[in-house]
């Protein structure tokens, strides 16, 4: 259970049922394979003239081998299929379970084309694998290598000639993992390459028409798809290889099992009967295994898939406690050290406090760590070392989503959804009432606006909100923090890249959204913070701090704008 749940990205239940759809299909094939030993005494009363007395015996006998075969049939449609696309939905829904407690740091490594293929592509090859090749596979093994054992019994020099040949061909194609895997991996890597590429393509078809440059990109786009071609074809022939010979080989039963029998008829040691029989079982013995050797070619394969699918199923999550003990809303870093993957210091050693009811500024070059010093406050990532508390409780030990019920967060960037105006600002609540998402919206300068739209709260506002202006957008964004109403308020430049006019209504917006609560502003405009009780200056991973007296200074504007460029 435990090897299954590993090595094919399974739950419980999963494994559980594929060992049951194994069972079926052993149960299947013998079934399969039974007529051979009723043809046996059917040719045997034959020619010992007693079939007048068994006729019904044999008309019995098929009847009941046609009953068991149907029986079977359907056990074994339904547990390998049934049970197999019920886990396919079980398997997603786990994934995209992980995927919300994973941390971003997760996220900086994969980008959305990589994750929307391990979510699609790998794991419907993995559900392809379970319905159609494990337990196939599994099961024509076994109930193969049941029927080779069970002709020893009858003779060992013509079950040696007729089964020679089956542990050899398993191990050919059992030495093609290395080449699979080296193969399945560069064609995995090829169709994320291209994805990515065809989706940056239509993401950006309108800038590529304004600067004539479809041809170009165009030629970009067909040579990742080419690759990709190149890939699947280099994998037929890698995996084609090996089981052709392998299949090739099974083919030797046939010529070992007359040749031996041959011999041994001639020498006496066996009758006419007796030959007749193996060669019956030579020529449906192969029969499942033959197929058998391709699924387990295509399981094989599946390494790849299932690497993908465990590297997000087995990424530590951030974990801790659901209950929050917080008294007040007071942000403190204390000698909090950070890096990315690679190693490099963002933070060295940051200390401050953003306290309750006071705006805190973040200013300093860019990249010098002001969005991070944000992210973690609101657990984002973990930090290397220090502590970061928020009311007294530290943040490391409380469950993420638990967390995130004390921020409200306006980034620059929005996301919006391809749904109504409503319920993009029902986010910040979903228990809400269309009465309370439209308050929020009056707070935020949205009423005007969404009442000229042609359904207006009704309206659908497309992808990421295409159908609106960015100060639009923006204004939505900050609804939905007026409708969350959390003690804690992240604005990371809500309204850096927009016009005059359209930065008055934000900021009108958001001095209504910030009043009496813990506010951490980043700016890079002096006209971002000039209302900030405390400026933090971020520049080469540590902090510094200005109080609200550096207003007081007749040059503080430059100084400010010198910082923060």
């Amino acid at each position: 259970m435990k090897n299954l749940k590993q090595k094919y990205a399974l739950s419980d239940e999963g494994a559980r049922s594929m060992i049951i759809a194994s069972v079926a299909n052993i149960f299947y094939n013998l079934v399969l394979f039974s007529p051979v030993v009723l043809l046996y005494f059917l040719i045997k009363d034959i020619l010992g003239d007693g079939l007048e007395d068994k006729a019904t015996f044999y008309l019995t006998g098929i009847c009941i081998w046609v009953l068991l075969l149907i029986v079977t049939a359907m056990i074994q449609y339904n547990t390998c299929f049934f049970s197999t696309y019920k886990e396919s939905g079980v398997r997603r829904i786990t994934l995209a379970e992980k995927l919300r407690k994973l941390p971003l740091s997760f996220f900086a490594k994969k980008d959305c084309a990589d994750l929307t293929s391990a979510l699609m592509d790998d794991a419907a090859s993995i559900e392809q694998a379970s319905s159609h090749f494990i337990p196939q596979f599994i099961g024509s093994v076994i109930s193969t290598c049941i029927l080779s054992a069970s002709l020893f019994f009858i003779n060992w020099k013509m079950a040696l000639a007729a089964v020679w040949m089956l542990p050899i061909s398993l191990i050919i194609v059992t030495f093609s993992r290395k080449v699979q895997y080296k193969l399945g991996k560069k064609k995995s890597v090829a169709a994320v390459e291209m994805t990515e590429k065809i989706q940056e393509c239509l993401e950006s078809v309108r800038d590529l028409r304004q600067n004539n440059a479809q041809e170009s990109y165009f030629q970009n786009v067909k040579a990742k798809i080419h690759e990709v071609e190149k890939r699947m074809l280099w994998n037929e022939l890698g995996t084609g290889l090996f089981v052709t010979n392998a299949e090739m080989l099974l083919k030797f039963g046939i010529a070992t099992t007359a040749l031996v029998g041959a011999m041994l008829l001639k020498s006496g040691e066996i009758d006419v009967l007796m030959f007749f029989l193996f060669l019956i079982i030579v020529s449906r013995l192969y029969d499942p295994l033959m197929t058998s050797l391709e699924h387990f070619a295509a399981i094989i394969g599946l390494d790849v898939n299932s690497e993908r699918l465990n590297e997000i199923l087995c990424h530590k999550e951030l974990q801790g406690s659901e209950e929050l003990k917080v008294n007040g809303g007071d942000i403190v870093f204390e000698d909090v050290k950070f890096s990315y993957q690679d190693g490099k210091k963002i933070l060295d050693g940051v200390s401050f406090t953003a306290k309750q009811g006071e705006v805190t500024a973040l200013i300093g070059p860019s990249g010098s760590g002001k969005t991070t010093v944000s992210r973690l406050a609101a657990r984002f990532w973990d930090i290397d070392s220090g502590k970061i508390t928020v009311g007294g409780q530290d943040i490391s030990k409380v469950d993420t989503e638990t967390l995130m019920s004390l921020y409200s967060i306006v980034f620059q960037d929005v996301t919006l959804f391809n749904n109504t105006v409503l319920e993009n600002i029902r986010i910040g609540d979903k228990n809400a009432t269309d009465e309370q998402v439209k308050a929020a919206a009056e707070l935020a300068n949205c009423t005007e606006f969404v009442e000229n739209l042609p359904d207006k709260w009704n309206t659908i506002i497309g992808e990421n909100g295409k159908k609106l202006s960015g100060g639009e957008r923006q204004r939505i964004s900050i609804a939905r923090a007026f409708l969350k109403n959390a003690p804690i308020i992240l604005l990371d430049e809500a309204s850096a890249s927009l016009d005059v006019e359209n930065e008055t209504l934000i900021q009108q917006s958001l001095s209504k959204l910030i009043k009496g609560k813990t506010v951490l502003v980043i700016a890079h405009r002096l006209r971002t913070i000039q209302g900030a009780n405390k400026i933090i200056t971020i520049k080469d991973g540590k902090a510094w701090e200005e109080s609200e007296k550096f207003f007081d200074n007749p040059s503080a504007g430059n100084i400010c704008n010198s910082i923060a460029g």
